[in-house]
């Protein structure tokens, strides 16, 4: 059986907990306990409490903590039957209540606590090592509401393998006699490439930053890949915005609609903490289209320098964009998905699950 959840299944599910019951986290190490607030349906957000009894801490002290729409939709898309799925692997760093949510979802009916072996690859041999916690769907089996129910999965093993997207076949346009500048350029590329396929998935088309045209990818050129736009001075997007296309040109990737009218998004990718100078492109372009000042500027870079983003992004001299912050993992995470064509979802909507927020409205 087929099933693809959504935002709303899941606040369904965990609406149907007593709200005046507390609940505990899987690892029994875990001392803090959550309480339910509010449900907000159809799609959330969740308000909740938790608190450390052990502490002295009491839910009526406790701060409200919100486990928004936008991670519900996330964690929905990537749910399959009866396939294990890893929470920290789902959010990365991201959303402090990642692990709130996991723990009520627990409780619920339909879900389990599993533990699947996982395939690690040593040298030329493969081994089966003790797997990480994993939460399981199974809607054909519920089990006692209320309560944690671990599932025996000793015939599972999950790989990373199915995460990974290879790219044997792409060839730089140039590169350094510096291995480390080669490696660089490489994931660079790499993302840049993800980007485009996701954005095709959804319906878009993509600029790609003039100076990575020639790089190849399975023996084509960027510029010549369906997916990318061939020239931004006709799009229609841009009419009336005569430099602003030249401010965009090296701008690493723009997502485009199809009829070119709308840009969903203005992506720089960045490998170190040199952030600055892709911030600086974004903004020149907003500066050059100043009525598309509401459109969504997002800095890609690898989780280890997420707090680096964040710090520089949160400048004065680019709050007016309201950065968003788009991470390696979460391309990769926004690729696979993207790739299993999910119905009823607007796409841009599930694109902005990924994102997070550098500067937080008032």
């Amino acid at each position: 059986m087929k099933v693809q959840l959504t935002a709303t299944n899941l606040a369904s599910f965990i609406d149907s907990l007593d709200k005046n019951s507390i609940y505990e986290y899987p690892n029994s190490k875990t001392r803090t306990q959550i309480k339910i607030m509010d449900v907000r349906m159809p799609e959330g957000p969740i308000t909740i409490k938790r608190r450390n009894p052990n502490k002295g801490e009491s839910f009526d002290d406790a701060k409200a903590l919100t486990i928004s729409s936008k991670m519900l939709w996330r964690l929905a898309s990537a749910i399959k039957l009866s396939h294990p799925v890893n929470i920290d692997r789902i959010f990365g760093a991201s959303y402090n209540t990642r692990s709130a949510l996991e723990a009520l979802l627990l409780h619920t009916e339909c879900f389990y606590l599993c533990y699947p072996g996982r395939l690690e690859k040593i040298g030329p041999n493969t081994e089966v090592k003790s797997g990480h916690k994993h939460i399981l769907f199974d809607i054909e089996r519920p089990h006692k509401l209320g309560v944690i129910v671990e599932r025996p999965v000793n015939d599972m093993v999950v790989t990373e393998i199915d995460r990974e997207v290879r790219f044997d076949s792409l060839l730089l346009s140039s590169q350094s006699n510096k291995k480390i500048d080669v490696d660089l350029s490489r994931r660079h590329a790499q993302i840049q490439v993800l980007l485009i396929k996701s954005a095709a998935s959804m319906g878009l088309i993509t600029w790609v930053a003039s100076n990575d045209h020639s790089i190849e990818y399975n023996g084509e050129r960027l510029i010549e890949m369906d997916e990318v736009m061939k020239d931004m001075d006709s799009t229609p997007a841009l009419q009336g915005y005569s430099k602003a296309p030249e401010a965009g040109r090296l701008i690493d990737c723009i997502w485009f609609t199809k009829d070119g009218k709308k840009i969903p998004a203005i992506l720089e990718i960045e490998h170190s903490t040199g952030v600055t100078s892709g911030l600086t492109r974004m903004k020149n372009f907003m500066l050059e289209a100043p009525d598309l000042r509401d459109m969504t500027y997002i800095i890609v870079a690898p989780d280890e320098i997420r707090e680096q983003v964040f710090k520089k992004a949160s400048q004065p001299q680019f709050s007016e964009m309201n950065v968003k912050y788009l991470s390696y993992s979460a391309v990769e995470d926004l690729y696979l998905l993207s790739q299993r064509k999910i119905q009823g979802i607007d796409n841009i909507k599930f694109f902005h699950t990924f994102l997070e927020n550098i500067i937080v409205p008032t």
